[in-house]
């Protein structure tokens, strides 16, 4: 039976967690700080505590209410808040929450425009990675764990889509919006290209929301069993290296309560040819949701979903990036 539909087929929670490690296997083979916000309460079940989050529009009290934004990266709470979690940082670029055990961000969201694409107001030679002091320092991600570390301080909202705003882009540069990536082949080769292809769609959608993080998948041993295995950087080793990362994408047709274009894609942490399709890394949002425990559009009725790559050419676009590859290795 193929993977996928296993992986559909499985509903129970153990039968459901070997068909997404056998799913994501098969797949891997082939500067400021955060202000007080204005809340929504939002109730879970029975014996859930509420959980608070922005409400879209506000991005807290350290920059004026009035002040303009290009972009609203808590609108994405209209269809539901990710799931609970520590360090909830909200920016002028992005939303994210925080995973203190790993030292890497549970999620990141962000929110793109054909306008904000099309603006140059930042300039990445101006940034540079910071510790974000606004995280217990015990918990924190620090400079000082990539050093050496083989791995590059990827981003998950790129700084390329934060170029509107010098202070955005700025924010993007904070370690809480970075995991370790592999270099060569996928943060400055087949990720980059992914994320040049998210900034593509707002050629056919006039709002994209994209969420993007981590994901630490179990592999099968040699003795048949599965386990979780990964690497920690750092001296003293802190921060997790992650297996898999995966983007949820939301295409809006830019009316109220109108279609919603969705997609989404999990790759493996690793060197991806840049021949591979990058339908090849396309999943059902159920199965990102079961890996990562986190869930994202429960408020986004069926009728108003489509399939983003039914829509549009899902595919990367192989570019020149050797220049900016050139400065991103300076700053690793």
């Amino acid at each position: 039976m193929p993977a996928r539909t296993l992986l559909v087929a499985a509903a129970g929670a153990a039968t459901g967690i070997f068909a997404t490690a056998m799913f994501y296997n098969v797949r891997s083979g082939s500067g400021s700080g955060v202000g007080a916000t204005t809340t929504n309460a939002i109730p879970g079940g029975a014996g859930t505590p509420i959980v608070h989050v922005p409400r879209p529009g506000n991005f807290g009290s350290k920059r004026p209410q009035d002040e303009p934004n290009m972009v609203d990266p808590s609108g994405l709470f209209q269809y539901g808040f990710p799931g609970a979690i520590n360090d909830l940082a909200v920016r002028k670029a992005l939303v994210s929450g925080y995973d203190r055990r790993t030292r890497n961000p549970a999620w990141v969201a962000e929110h793109i425009t054909p306008e904000s694409v099309a603006s140059k107001g930042g300039d990445r030679k101006h940034s540079v990675f910071i510790e974000d002091e606004s995280i217990p320092e015990m918990f924190r991600a620090k400079l000082k764990d990539y050093f050496r570390s083989g791995y590059d301080r990827g981003h998950q909202v790129p700084a390329a889509d934060a170029k509107w705003d010098q202070q955005a882009m700025d924010e993007t540069f904070y370690l809480s919006n970075m995991c370790p990536q592999v270099g060569d082949g996928f943060n400055r080769d087949y990720w980059a290209h992914f994320e040049d292809f998210c900034r593509r769609l707002t050629k056919s959608y006039p709002s994209v929301r994209i969420i993007t993080g981590p994901l630490y998948l179990p592999k099968q041993g040699a003795d048949g069993k599965w386990r979780v295995e990964y690497e920690v950087v750092g001296s003293p080793p802190n921060v997790a290296v992650p297996t898999h990362f995966f983007k949820v994408i939301l295409g809006e047709d830019g009316t109220t309560g109108g279609k919603v274009a969705v997609g989404a894609f999990v790759l493996p942490n690793a060197v991806i040819s840049n021949r591979t399709p990058l339908t090849e890394f396309e999943v059902p949002v159920e199965i990102v949701e079961r890996a990562s425990g986190l869930q994202f559009l429960q408020k986004l009725e069926p009728a108003r979903r489509k399939q983003l790559c039914a829509e549009v050419q899902c595919s990367i676009a192989v570019r020149e990036f050797k220049k900016n590859n050139e400065e991103l290795r300076k700053k690793k």
